[in-house]
């Protein structure tokens, strides 16, 4: 005879697909998720070793390989997880590419990998992830790493910037969809929290307290942000900054070069 719905059997583990979850803030991610006993989908597309010795450590934990790049194969990847992992109820869209054009020459090809990876791909995750899983109990959440220049913004890496401003833009549209009030939308905006582009060390340290309270914004402060997104305790369309007040000032270009210019002896 089969089990009714009201069966004693346990609830399956809540599962989250972290992309680009293999190193950097996605693996402080991954790991915030997997000690609050979340089942934790490690995406990557070349970091294969980092994603299987993070998954090691783990207590619940496997890896997806796809390229963002690739439309069709991403959305096989989710389609395949949505059929497999009934608990499946977070998306993370962590996975991102940061490279160099300036406000003065866009160069078209940075631009179209930017907003492939950075914008359309976690758009049509969340969209494939929203319909793959809809009927499932629970609130399911869709969370957008974005970045605080989406307010503090200066003009460099055009085209990054560009992408986290359409990334952004998708979170609003995303809670307004008519989705029974049993998903949410959501942006986490870091700001400076680890190095980037050609930053040497001394530079990193300067530019990760050029925030209005001078301390450095942890990885796990990221982490712990996300997790408390999945909760489902905000309203959907909300952003949460984490970044010691960065993106409430107006800084005239990216941190990277006021660091660099304050290490050589300029002004910050």
């Amino acid at each position: 005879m089969p089990l009714s719905p009201d069966s004693s059997a346990p609830s399956p583990r809540p599962a989250v697909l972290v992309t680009g979850g293999a190193t950097r803030i996605g693996a402080a991610i991954v790991r915030r998720f997997a000690s609050a006993g979340w089942h934790t989908v490690i995406h990557y597309r070349s970091s294969a070793v980092a994603a299987e010795a993070l998954a090691a450590t783990l207590p619940s934990a496997e890896t997806l390989r796809f390229d963002l790049a690739d439309d069709d194969a991403a959305l096989a990847a989710v389609t395949a997880l949505a059929a497999r992992l009934p608990g499946w109820r977070c998306l993370v869209n962590s996975a991102s590419i940061f490279d160099y054009d300036p406000v003065t020459a866009l160069d078209p090809a940075t631009n179209r990998a930017a907003m492939q990876i950075n914008a359309l791909a976690p758009a049509r995750l969340a969209q494939g992830f929203i319909a793959l899983t809809a009927g499932r109990p629970g609130v399911r959440s869709v969370i957008n790493v974005t970045d605080m220049k989406i307010e503090n913004t200066n003009p460099d890496f055009f085209s990054y910037t560009m992408s986290k401003h359409a990334l952004a833009a998708t979170i609003g549209m995303l809670a307004k969809g008519n989705w029974n009030g049993d998903v949410r939308a959501y942006g986490l905006a870091p700001g400076a929290v680890l190095a980037s582009h050609d930053q040497r060390e001394e530079e990193t340290e300067i530019s990760h307290r050029m925030n209005l309270l001078a301390r450095k914004t942890g990885s796990d402060e990221i982490a712990d942000a996300a997790l408390f997104l999945a909760s489902g305790a905000l309203a959907s369309g909300q952003s949460l900054f984490i970044d010691s007040g960065q993106h409430l000032m107006d800084q005239p270009r990216d941190v990277i070069w006021l660091a660099r210019e304050h290490a050589e002896g300029g002004s910050a």
